[in-house]
């Protein structure tokens, strides 16, 4: 959209019911009514490259029904993200869930088209799988990319059954093409056992570094925000969060839960920390619905998204002169 124009926010809760209505994300209209957008929050329902648990296709639609409680000002961020740019539900990819290679080319395929038009992505998956494409459509554009990725896998195996695109393959496949600025990869809510001790060398050669949970809870999240910054820099920077990175606790209702994650709080206030940072897209993903209770996860995640979306915005609103 032009900087002349009233972005279309969401629909008036006062007047509407929140639980009435199409589940959009934050009540947001849709990609089809507004006819551009600044940020695309799109869904990828798939879940074809998990290990265990499957649901993760469901994952999206549950985080557009827990959104319906977000509203417009968020006061962490001092922003008014949906007044700033305009942010847009773009519905779903749909991928093939029998191919997972077909899928891939699918995902990137549609990315590239809503990169095209020069909106940001918000994408809700789906499971980890969708990464990897989503990184290349977003390289073709910015370049090789710094990457944050929180979760309590690495995400760095090699292949899986033999299996190159798996959920826990995605980060190897993204070096190995190029994708990533290798000065710029950070882990963080790494915990919990591992297939060997040559993972964590493997992952190093990477040029990861881990910012495990117990990090997290020791030093605090502003002192980690602080050190992400430190690494990315100004690079364009993609964030990509397996809601997994959360305590089970917070996040029960996902694919491969471990025990000692991160909290919802600590997660949010380091990602309001980098706010700074130069946020070109980022996704959510490994919601599992069928695993939740009360919403628990769907929430964590529509916040999770939230956040991420009000960074992008006020950047959006800081380009234009807002």
């Amino acid at each position: 959209m032009s900087s002349n124009e009233t972005p279309r926010g969401p629909i008036d809760s006062s007047r509407i019911p929140r639980y009435a209505g199409p589940a959009t994300f934050a009540r947001l209209p849709r990609l089809d009514e507004v006819g551009a957008t600044d940020v695309a929050v799109v869904g990828v329902p798939f879940d074809a490259g998990v290990s265990y648990r499957p649901g993760a296709r469901f994952g999206g639609n549950a985080i557009r029904e827990a959104s319906r409680l977000l509203r417009p000002y968020n006061p962490a961020q001092d922003a008014s993200p949906f007044a700033l740019a305009q942010v847009a539900d773009a519905g779903d990819i749909a991928a093939n869930p029998f191919n997972i290679n077909e899928a891939v080319e699918t995902i990137e395929a549609a990315a590239d088209d809503l990169l095209g038009t020069g909106a940001r992505m918000m994408t809700l998956g789906g499971d980890h799988t969708i990464a990897l494409p989503l990184l290349r459509s977003v390289a073709k554009k910015h370049g090789p990319v710094a990457l944050l990725h929180f979760d309590a896998h690495l995400d760095t195996w090699d292949t899986y059954f033999g299996a190159e695109y798996t959920h826990g393959t995605p980060f190897r496949r993204a070096v190995e093409e190029g994708i990533l600025d290798t000065e710029a990869l950070s882990h963080v809510g790494i915990r919990g056992p591992l297939y060997g001790k040559q993972d964590l060398t493997d992952d190093e050669k990477m040029g990861f570094g881990i910012v495990t949970s117990s990090d997290v809870y020791r030093r605090g999240a502003d002192e980690v925000a602080d050190q992400l910054r430190q690494r990315i820099g100004d690079r364009p920077l993609y964030i990509s969060i397996d809601i997994d990175c959360l305590d089970p606790a917070h996040a029960p209702g996902t694919g491969t839960p471990e025990a000692g994650g991160m909290t919802s709080r600590e997660l949010l206030e380091i990602l309001r920390g980098l706010a700074s940072c130069n946020l070109v897209s980022a996704d959510v993903v490994e919601v599992a619905p069928a695993y939740d209770h009360a919403e628990i996860t769907s929430v964590a995640a529509s916040h999770t998204a939230y956040e991420l979306t009000t960074i992008m915005s006020r950047q959006i609103a800081q380009a234009r002169g807002k």
